[in-house]
């Protein structure tokens, strides 16, 4: 695995593990030789994550809309800072560039980045680990629905648990390591049938 792309917060949250999960995990790419992937926002755990993998000499890649750009909100001492149109040429491009995805807390858009990358999995557009590290239970709830969408039959199980969730960094790059993508895509073959 040489590059992980990571979705999360352009704010901090209001408790201090979150900033801690970030840069956590920002040192363990950077001791590991892994590319961080990611927003190339300054602000938020965005902020903390990049900082964390610059400060320990490991590579943090970033991927710009330029209208953020015009807000004043990149980070400037990437690796390499990636300028694209719009969010939608940001998600295929940190696509192109990861060999896995994480999502630390954030808001709509670290959701809306993080369903993006399952579906594409689900419809065996990638087979890459994606996974969630789950700092002080901020996606239990997450997890509760997606058993629901299993037990109410809108969720096949085997496309569940190719979800990875960890609850710390340590956990988390050990699923990632041993991830293994799912196979078939047996809902399909269930739509073909009815």
């Amino acid at each position: 695995m040489q590059s992980v792309a990571v979705y999360c917060g352009s704010s901090s949250g209001t408790k201090p593990e979150f900033e801690l999960a970030a840069r956590e995990l920002g040192k363990r790419f950077a001791d590991n030789n892994i590319q961080l992937i990611y927003g190339g926002a300054k602000v938020g755990l965005m902020g903390h994550i990049a900082n964390e993998v610059l400060i320990h000499n490991g590579k943090a890649i970033g991927v710009l809309p330029t209208f953020l750009a015009a807000k004043e909100v990149a980070h400037d001492a990437l690796t390499e800072m990636h300028m694209v149109d719009n969010m939608h040429e940001r998600k295929a491009m940190m696509h192109e560039l990861s060999d896995a995805f994480v999502a630390l807390p954030g808001g709509y858009g670290t959701f809306e980045e993080l369903f993006e990358m399952i579906t594409w999995g689900q419809l065996g557009l990638h087979k890459k680990p994606i996974a969630i590290l789950n700092v002080l239970g901020y996606y239990d709830a997450l997890a509760a629905q997606m058993k629901n969408m299993v037990e109410y039959g809108f969720l096949k199980q085997d496309a569940h648990d190719m979800v990875l969730v960890a609850t710390s960094v340590t956990d988390l790059m050990r699923q990632i390591s041993g991830y293994h993508a799912m196979q078939g895509h047996k809902w399909i073959s269930d739509l073909e049938q009815t």
